[in-house]
């Protein structure tokens, strides 16, 4: 079993824990990372004391950054690993609970979506699936989670304009369960953890089985986004789209990755001097 190093697990209250993601510099999903949840997904299969578990970000400006792409397309076996663990994660009888600081896009969101229950700070925030803007199809989970929990029309807002969402935008469409001020964020996560822990895991997975015959896709749904999302690699547009990435501060913590959606439109436009540098901001340290 790999070792689990981007993610750190706190075990130190009963029934619950917390796991703290950290990939620097800005939390990109890579190959590994997804080995390693499904690793992570074993060990808390295995825990009967377990009844919730918190994810959270080390990195107060990125839950998670996005999937790294290039590395992903070169391990295409990851996305069937990951088709896996999100299953898994929704239907393992503990309770999952997804507290999110930063930027959580593409998937990033697809991994909260997964999750039983997501809680945001208002301030801090902003979620996207930026996929199409890039020339691809998102094939983690967005569009079977998406309309089961926003909508179509909303989905569809979300996926086709590739844009960022504030918090805020994302409790109002019920994209989460609640946003909650930045300063309020731990103490009531901790406190519903806590209330959760309280009860016999035997009911909290009875309950939450019998919610998922309404709420959750099959593997079958999730294939099959899975399905387009190498011919869509493969488009000649889209590779001329994300040639365009490789000379930005792509991957880095820079003005790009902290605001991707207010730039995406501008990879489709014709001409050389859209895709400087100099237009998306520097990296930061």
């Amino acid at each position: 079993m790999p070792d689990p190093s981007q993610f750190d697990i706190d075990r130190t209250y009963p029934g619950r824990w917390t796991i703290t993601f950290s990939n620097p510099p800005i939390n990109m999903f890579v190959p590994t990372t997804i080995v390693e949840l499904g690793a992570l997904m074993t060990d808390l299969e295995a825990d009967p004391s377990v009844k919730v578990v918190v994810f959270q970000s080390a990195n107060p400006d990125f839950f998670v950054a996005h999937l790294d792409v290039a590395k992903a397309a070169e391990q295409p076996e990851v996305l069937g690993l990951w088709r896996d663990v999100v299953l898994r994660l929704s239907s393992t009888p503990v309770v999952s609970v997804a507290k999110i600081r930063g930027r959580t896009r593409g998937i990033g969101n697809e991994f909260v979506l997964a999750c039983d229950m997501r809680f945001a700070s208002r301030q801090s925030a902003l979620f996207g699936n930026p996929e199409v803007g890039v020339g691809l199809v998102p094939a983690g989970g967005a569009l079977e989670w998406l309309p089961r929990l926003v909508g179509r029309s909303r989905a569809l807002e979300i996926v086709l304009s590739a844009d960022d969402f504030d918090a805020d935008v994302a409790e109002r469409y019920g994209w989460v369960n609640r946003t909650l001020d930045d300063d309020e964020l731990d103490a009531f996560v901790d406190t519903l953890a806590r209330r959760l822990a309280s009860f016999d895991r035997e009911t909290l997975g009875a309950a939450k089985a019998q919610v998922n015959r309404f709420g959750t896709p099959t593997a079958a749904e999730l294939q099959s986004s899975i399905d387009l999302f190498f011919p869509a690699l493969a488009s000649p547009s889209g590779q001329a789209r994300r040639a365009k990435l490789r000379s930005l501060a792509y991957g880095v913590p820079s003005d790009f990755e902290m605001n991707f959606g207010r730039y995406l439109p501008t990879l489709g436009q014709a001409g050389d001097d859209d895709t400087d540098p100099r237009h998306f901001g520097a990296p930061k340290g």
